[in-house]
């Protein structure tokens, strides 16, 4: 539980009320499969009076949030995975069906190698890049995308409980699609989803969550929808960084939407000691980042983000540290159906693996990574009958099954993810 001193000036319990009910900043917890960002519960006082914020969350004012260091000297950790893009085709739920023996979507088969990754870490995190407005809006596919909510479940059960909505593909199935992925991924206990919301509180509300001793948020932009409008007085559906793609120093929305993440870094970045922005933006299948994304990494780097989380292009792109913030510019598809070429780039991607550890030297707290480990996926299925869907690690021995020239896929991706950063750890091929 977090605990909050409680202020002088709240004396009665009329007046901490009245502040509980009005605030807009949420202090949870989210640790082990613990995030709750969804209920609010009341607060209790505890034997030395302060205010005790329980794991399932609850609102308080600016002024009781905890700031990013609680004492003079310590140190805390949590581990951590992040994966990339989850991308659901009609022939992806139409598989997931017929495990299904025709009644419901099953999608755990195709991804249960992932637990390896997430059951020892404390945070999982991926992109949602497809809405889950499920079944009652009508699935659909590649242009405009809808899916199935099991295709969640399966995630969730396997404990990711960090998930990005914001893509290109928010507005694939309207308004009516984001409001049912958002009253889905409200229904998750165990899940903090952001990116994605169903009116301006909730889009302006401050996330504080808690794990190990770290307190942390997470915020999410897309760069577009891909050219469907969000309904005019509706922005907050879905966090649009606008990007033309183009010359970058003459792309004024672009340059002027800086204004609104900095505005959602300062509401949150003093009140946490980690803070991670995932990016859903780039150029589709390049293995560069664009200038758009250089520029955007180094702006959040300025602003203090400790982790940002690139997603979209769909390929595996470098990563590398600016400054002390680590940098993902494209994670690569972890699980999707698109067509495979001569080096697979649609279909593999970097999982990674950290210890996030907070240090407290005289009051001031940094945060740094630890024991990081990148392993290259793959993403296989059967191209004649487009089913067998399997996400498989290239360090497993089981890729020599799937990809018969794995050795050299593998070699292709490692020497695109160290473009920019020759010493980030990779885990090794399967011999």
């Amino acid at each position: 539980m977090i605990r909050l001193k409680k202020k002088s000036e709240l004396k009665s319990s009329k007046l901490l009320l009245s502040a509980l009910l009005t605030a807009a900043i949420i202090v949870t917890g989210g640790c082990n499969n613990s995030a709750n960002s969804n209920t609010n519960s009341g607060a209790a006082n505890d034997e030395d009076g302060s205010v005790i914020f329980e794991m399932d969350g609850t609102a308080t004012s600016d002024s009781a949030v905890p700031t990013n260091s609680t004492s003079s000297s310590g140190e805390a950790s949590l581990k951590m995975s992040f994966a990339g893009d989850y991308i659901i085709y009609d022939s992806n739920y139409n598989y997931a069906n017929q495990l299904a023996n025709g009644n419901g979507y099953d999608f755990a088969p195709m991804v249960r190698n992932l637990r390896q990754f997430t059951e020892n870490c404390d945070l999982n995190y991926y992109n949602q890049e497809t809405i889950l407005g499920g079944t009652e809006l009508g699935l659909s596919s590649y242009p405009a995308f809808n899916s199935p909510q099991e295709a969640g479940d399966a995630m969730v059960d396997l404990g990711y409980n960090l998930v990005s909505t914001a893509t290109n593909h928010t507005m694939d199935a309207g308004e009516e699609g984001i409001l049912s992925s958002y009253k889905y991924w409200k229904s998750k206990d165990n899940v903090f989803m952001t990116g994605t919301f169903d009116s301006q509180e909730a889009r302006d509300e401050v996330h504080v969550l808690e794990c190990n001793g770290i307190t942390y948020s997470m915020l999410n932009y897309t760069y577009g929808t891909n050219g469907i409008p969000v309904p005019e007085g509706k922005e907050y559906l879905v966090n649009v960084w606008p990007c033309e793609f183009t010359d970058l120093e003459t792309d004024t929305a672009y340059q002027e939407y800086k204004k609104q993440v900095k505005k959602d870094i300062d509401a949150v970045r003093d009140k946490v000691d980690f803070l991670i922005v995932c990016m859903h933006a780039g150029i589709e299948y390049a293995t560069e980042e664009s200038d758009y994304q250089d520029d955007m990494a180094q702006f959040l780097a300025d602003n203090g983000v400790n982790l940002v989380i690139g997603t979209h292009p769909h390929v595996i792109e470098p990563a590398e540290y600016i400054g002390d913030t680590l940098v993902y510019y494209s994670m690569g598809n972890l699980y999707c159906a698109q067509m495979q070429d001569e080096y697979y780039n649609k279909v593999t991607s970097v999982l990674a693996t950290v210890t996030v550890k907070k240090t407290v030297e005289n009051g001031e707290t940094k945060i740094t990574f630890e024991d990081l480990n990148n392993e290259l996926m793959y993403c296989y299925y059967n191209q004649a009958t487009w089913s067998d869907y399997y996400v498989i690690p290239f360090s497993s021995p089981d890729i020599k099954e799937f990809l018969p020239d794995y050795q050299d896929v593998y070699e292709h991706y490692k020497e695109i993810f160290l473009q920019k950063d020759k010493s980030l750890p990779v885990a090794p091929c399967a011999k």
